[in-house]
């Protein structure tokens, strides 16, 4: 039992940790993205091919992919977009909601970004796009809403059934989440959309509301120029 909680856990803990560890040792570059994102997409798929090969908790046991929860996920992964951009537009909101606090965003935003094909090449920006969207939000998602989440209810947490409502698992969960990201407000919303997401609607609709959220919000940098989102 002991060496399947490992397994179990190393699943659900691996990636992240694999994702964090590089962000931490390599530069924010563009090339240093595409390094995380191949790196961190290796080891996710090692780790969900184990969990195919063996009854791990990395299985969702709750039907989800129902066409209306994907619709459901989709509107709110639209929506967490809407909310990490639109309050942008207030002077106070960039100043005090956004890190590091007291800045201005709006001039951070038009600093050269290393994401910008102007400075990378095309390549390396698609490969920004493509690696927030479909690499490190599932990532996220199996780590903080299936993982953290259900561990901090209880140690065996591949017993914790996804639609459990624990409050103060559910808060902390939030904050770590909102920690990672430099738009607290923003990013404390979203997590709680995600998370209730998963309780009501399964994993998978958390993890299609992230990626949809990624990958309206490159798109919005793209088209719009608007780097400092990245």
């Amino acid at each position: 039992m002991d060496n399947f909680r490992h397994n179990c856990s190393l699943a659900c803990v691996a990636p992240f940790a694999t994702w964090i560890a590089l962000m931490t040792l390599l530069p924010a570059s563009a090339s240093a993205y595409a390094i995380r994102t191949a790196a961190t997409a290796a080891v996710g798929a090692v780790c969900l091919f184990a969990a195919w090969r063996r009854p791990c908790a990395l299985r969702e046991t709750r039907p989800s992919g129902t066409c209306a929860n994907m619709l459901m996920a989709t509107f709110v992964g639209l929506a967490v977009c809407a909310l990490w951009v639109l309050p942008e537009h207030f002077a106070p909101y960039r100043s005090w909601c956004v890190l590091p606090i007291g800045a201005d965003s709006a001039a951070a935003s038009s600093a050269p970004s290393p994401y910008d094909p102007a400075v990378c090449g095309w390549t390396l920006t698609i490969v920004k796009l493509v690696g927030s969207a479909f690499v490190i939000a599932p990532v996220e998602e199996v780590f903080f809403r299936h993982f953290l989440y259900k561990r901090l209810i209880c140690r065996d947490f591949w017993n914790v059934p996804i639609r459990h409502f624990d409050a103060s698992a559910f808060c902390w969960t939030v904050i770590l989440f909102t920690l990672e990201h430099d738009r607290p407000l923003a990013a404390a919303m979203a997590g709680a959309a995600y998370g209730m997401l998963a309780i009501w609607r399964g994993l998978p609709a958390a993890i299609v509301a992230h990626a949809v959220t990624n990958f309206a919000l490159g798109l919005h940098v793209i088209v719009r120029g608007e780097w400092g989102f990245w």
